[in-house]
């Protein structure tokens, strides 16, 4: 089977003002064919999500007016705007909203369906979407709508404004993508006030930002970020944050976008696999999106000198949302016109700079977590995540069922280049169920091709192993397929092991099953309401790849080494360096130095190529 939602990368399409243009004109004969006598622009599928959809339309008709002039299209764009502004405008309190700080106050908002009552949680963030396509609408005015239709979605989108910021709770889902949505709808009405009502608005989003949203940022791997659904980081929702940073931006000049919006870009960066793969949030952990992170991807991409568009991103929604029959959707078209609007260029080079939770070179790559266990594994097209032992979830020595990859202590890290060999040693104090504290030593080389991982911990009571990873998926083109194998050696035995136990906790890769399914089957919450990281965390045993010591190592120490990828016969020595070790394989010698480290503690490696 195949990861649903993440297939190309998204710096592999087309967008030249050529490319653009014909999906814009694609867009138009669509929506021509569908316009109702009644005005609508909805696709006659759409139930959820539905009070943006129409009007979304029509900023794409607009947009698509002002590049061509297709005659056609003012008739077209005047009657839909009059069904949004008929239909689609609600000032009655939706029944069972439970966000409001001020009940019946006539302000319009949108709905996220129709009935009323029927989803009415789902109201504040479609009121953000309606708002962002007004705004859209407004800047795409000229020359094509009449001063009284535009007149009146001005009072609307002054409205909704004023809903999202008075009438109800900012952001009531914890969701940082929404909540920087508004910001930048806040902004981009403020453009069309009068003087004294835009600078009041202008200053209201900002303060909005800077103190609901900046000031509540939550840390992971060393950055600070917009809190997405209770989390740090969402592999959907985060890129789409992005985007939303990148017109904030773009539409204000205000430095505090930039920063985050390059402090965010980087974060992805050291997470984002070669490949294109990341898995991991706390809303949906495998479902990527598509064309609502270009910008920020591509933007940001730019600005901080890396390839973000390798993002494989949900490409059935490449260019804009689309309905089961793929027909064109207006939920988000904001962000089509944002993209065509903005003239940055993909940056494709990988970043040159040394990033502290990521080793990447060629086409392997490491991305680690806070506590700099590796959170996915990437060589040979093959992608590893943690595997879980007795609910311990990483990569490390493993003695009677406990997982030694907790840190009691600092965490150092170094990172060395030479002889075209790029490594990363890692050192981290743990402590075991004898209470002894011990420092395991992972050292990572990799060449570009393969990767070698060489683990040194004290000697270890009982027989240890190292767990060595669970291999979960594997690239196949434009697709990623699931895998229960990947091309893997070590130095001495190695074993492929599979959960004895069934049911939800026990995740065996040979499985039809996705990661996120899973996740969602141990969460407190269904898919959509659920978190699926939170979830995660309740596996108890998975498919796992587990190592024996390496025989040729010092006495004192258990040594373990694998390398993941091809290249022949794979062949380990370990052995004494006065404090330090040396460390040879068939592809590298490295010395790590004394397990203290240097005169600041910090731990000292030396690496040259065979």
């Amino acid at each position: 089977m195949h990861l649903p939602r993440q297939l190309g990368p998204l710096h592999d399409l087309p967008d030249t003002p050529e490319a653009y243009d014909a999906v814009l004109t694609d867009v138009t004969e669509q929506a021509l064919a569908r316009l109702t006598p009644q005005g609508s622009l909805e696709h006659p599928d759409c139930v959820d999500d539905i009070g943006d959809t129409s009007l979304g339309i029509t900023s794409l008709l607009a947009l698509a007016w002002q590049r061509g002039k297709d005659p056609r299209l003012p008739e077209a764009v005047g009657r839909s705007l009059a069904f949004h502004l008929r239909e689609r405008v609600y000032t009655e309190d939706n029944p069972g909203y439970p966000n409001l700080k001020v009940r019946n106050s006539g302000l319009p908002y949108a709905r996220y369906t129709l009935a009323a009552g029927a989803h009415p949680i789902g109201d504040w963030p479609s009121t953000v979407w309606a708002l962002l396509q007004a705004v859209n609408v407004l800047d795409l005015a000229d020359g094509l709508v009449a001063d009284e239709p535009r007149d009146q979605l001005l009072d609307v989108a002054r409205g909704y404004w004023r809903w999202l910021t008075e009438a109800t709770f900012f952001n009531p889902q914890e969701a940082g993508n929404q909540a920087i949505g508004c910001v930048v709808g806040g902004l981009m009405l403020a453009a069309h006030l009068p003087d004294g009502e835009r600078e009041s608005v202008r200053e209201r989003a900002l303060r909005l930002y800077t103190e609901e949203i900046h000031a509540h940022r939550v840390g992971d791997r060393g950055a600070l970020l917009p809190p997405e659904h209770g989390g740090a980081y969402d592999n959907n929702y985060g890129p789409i944050s992005l985007s939303f940073l990148a017109q904030a931006y773009l539409v204000s000049g205000e430095e505090i976008f930039a920063e985050d919006g390059d402090t965010l870009a980087r974060y992805i960066d050291a997470r984002l696999t070669n490949g294109g793969f990341d898995n991991g949030g706390p809303r949906y952990s495998e479902q990527h999106s598509a064309f609502e992170s270009v910008l920020g991807l591509r933007y940001f991409g730019a600005r901080i000198g890396s390839d973000l568009g390798r993002y494989r991103g949900d490409s059935r929604w490449a260019r804009h949302a689309v309905k089961e029959d793929g027909g064109v959707d207006g939920h988000f078209a904001w962000m089509l016109v944002w993209q065509i609007q903005d003239t940055t260029r993909w940056h494709r080079e990988p970043s040159t700079g040394t990033a502290r939770h990521q080793l990447r070179a060629g086409t392997v790559s490491v991305a680690f977590d806070t506590k700099m266990t590796p959170a996915v594994v990437e060589a040979a097209g093959t992608y590893y995540l943690p595997a879980a032992v007795n609910r311990q979830h990483g990569f490390g020595p493993v003695v009677d069922g406990f997982l030694l990859c907790r840190p009691m202590g600092e965490v150092r890290v170094r990172d060395v280049r030479a002889d075209g060999l790029v490594a990363k040693l890692v050192t981290k104090p743990v402590v075991g169920r004898d209470h002894v504290l011990r420092h395991v030593r992972s050292l990572y080389v990799t060449d570009g091709a393969r990767l070698w991982t060489t683990v040194a911990v004290e000697r270890l009571p009982g027989t240890p192993y190292l767990l060595a990873g669970l291999p979960y998926a594997e690239d196949d083109g434009d697709r990623v397929r699931r895998t229960a194998e990947g091309e893997v050696a070590s130095a001495d035995g190695l074993r492929l092991t599979h959960p004895e136990a069934a049911g939800d906790e026990h995740f065996d890769a040979r499985a039809g099953t996705t990661q996120e399914q899973a996740a969602f089957a141990l969460a407190e919450d269904p898919r959509g309401y659920g978190n699926p990281d939170e979830g995660w965390r309740h596996l108890v045993s998975s498919t796992a790849l587990e190592a024996e010591p390496v025989a040729a190592a010092p006495d004192d120490l258990h040594v373990f080494a694998v390398r993941y990828g091809g290249g022949g016969a794979f062949t380990a020595t370990v052995e004494r360096d006065g404090a330090g070790l040396i460390v040879h394989t068939e592809g590298f010698t490295a010395r790590i130095g004394d397990p203290a480290g240097d005169a600041q503690g910090e731990p000292e490696l030396t690496i040259s190529g065979c």
